[in-house]
């Protein structure tokens, strides 16, 4: 039920935002581009990103699109293979968890048929702001994961079971943005406030050193992390040359990879968002692309339906790509990137998912360690600007308030006359707040 609940702001995109738009004022590619970030935000220690120590856009230049596949498709593979004993390939090839089931709001007789079956409950979570909770389950040692799903949905028809899904950051970072001496920070508090679902941030940077972080998972364990850190930087950020589009706003941090193999997975961002929920966050950063989910989809719903605005890269897999998840839910606000000139990224997904556009590329954002500014490039960098301009206008969720801050961002946004397209949706907004590598020359 809750799987197909929508807000009254969403049905379906296009046609909602046609709508505010008219209140407010009374190419598809024979390839794809897949960038060489492999979607992984580094949750698996060091070395994971190492082919990205050149930078993002030479990248672009120097390499073909078969070869960026490719790249793409072997990096996949290299992350299932060096974890095979945790990880394994769903029928489509995406990642999951060995041997783990998600059953969403399960009867008690669901699970007690479950248990007759050999299933065993790993953790149990609550969310009782969204009317959900989620089982984690063991699959018996004489199945596999896939046989397991299967007998679960066959013997409860009426459930909702499926994989714990990996899900990704889409976007690539560079190093070699010089270092910039004499760091200051200063930002004045703004009264907004931002969430984040993502990998581990790097509080210790100077562009943080103002501002107002809660944090959330990992018991309490910090992970930096590179993925992780840009973003926030580019919603919450400030230093001497550095600002984010939201400096001062308090910033909801969940690290759902804790450098770990699992990390990203279903599950996690499923408790991330029932921690934005008891928190009342209304506006949620996830620059993270997957499959469709049926746990991810069910929290999704509920919370577009209880008035949060969930914003989501589209991903980086190529304008002739099946659409990713979570951007792709009803409800969401999915995010594509732009160069400076405007142009859609070549690599960006494209479809009705792409609600806004903003800067996603010639652009540097901060990084752990040396040097502590990269360039970035990808969608993944675009939906924190985006995130961060509704959160100025809708601090709590609010189902009405949602409606106006979408209608807002629309009526400010770059376009063509009326033009709602697939590739920039309603139009780009934030080109100012690009921040260029030149300033770190």
């Amino acid at each position: 039920m809750i799987a197909t609940m929508r807000a009254s702001y969403f049905f379906p995109k296009r046609l909602g935002f046609a709508l505010l738009l008219v209140v407010c004022s009374a190419g598809t590619a024979q390839a794809q581009l897949r960038l060489p970030a492999l979607n992984l935000p580094q949750p698996l220690g060091q070395g994971t990103l190492d082919p990205l120590t050149r930078p993002a856009e030479r990248l672009i230049e120097r390499s073909v699109l078969g070869d960026l596949r490719a790249l793409r498709l072997d990096a996949v593979q290299s992350l299932l293979q060096r974890h095979r004993s945790v990880l394994e390939a769903d029928p489509r090839g995406e990642p999951i968890v060995r041997h783990e089931i998600l059953a969403n709001s399960p009867s008690e007789a669901a699970l007690r048929a479950a248990a007759g079956l050999g299933f065993e409950v790993v953790r149990e979570e609550r969310f009782e702001e969204l009317g959900e909770s989620l089982v984690v389950l063991r699959v018996p040692p004489n199945l596999g994961t896939q046989e397991a799903l299967a007998r679960l949905r066959e013997r409860d028809p009426g459930g909702s079971y499926d994989f714990n899904h990996l899900y990704t950051g889409s976007g690539a970072l560079a190093a070699e943005a010089r270092p910039l001496a004499g760091e200051g920070g200063g930002s004045a508090r703004s009264g907004a406030v931002v969430g984040l679902v993502d990998s581990g941030v790097d509080l210790s940077h100077p562009v943080f050193e103002d501002a107002v972080i809660d944090s959330f998972g990992c018991e309490g364990k910090r992970h930096p992390a590179p993925h992780g850190t840009a973003v926030a930087a580019l919603m919450v950020g400030r230093a001497e040359r550095f600002s984010g589009a939201a400096p001062g706003a308090r910033l909801y941090a969940a690290d759902i990879y804790c450098d770990s193999p699992t990390g990203g997975s279903a599950d996690k961002i499923a408790g991330a968002l029932g921690w934005m929920a008891r928190s009342k966050v209304g506006v949620v950063n996830i620059s993270l692309v997957g499959p469709p989910n049926a746990t991810l989809e069910r929290v999704v719903a509920a919370m577009v339906a209880r008035g949060h605005l969930l914003v989501a890269a589209v991903g980086n897999d190529g304008p002739a790509a099946p659409p990713l998840y979570p951007a792709s839910y009803p409800g969401v606000v999915g995010v594509t990137g732009v160069d400076r000139q405007g142009r859609p990224l070549p690599e960006a997904g494209r479809g009705p998912q792409v609600m806004f556009a903003a800067p996603g590329s010639q652009m540097v954002s901060a990084a752990p360690g040396q040097p502590p500014y990269r360039q970035v490039r990808g969608t993944s960098f675009a939906a924190p600007i985006v995130a961060a301009l509704l959160a100025k206008t809708l601090p709590q969720p609010d189902r009405a308030g949602a409606t106006r801050a979408l209608a807002a961002l629309a009526a400010q946004a770059q376009r063509d006359g009326n033009t709602v397209s697939n590739a920039t949706g309603q139009g780009i907004v934030g080109a100012s707040l690009r921040i260029d590598p030149a300033r770190f020359r």
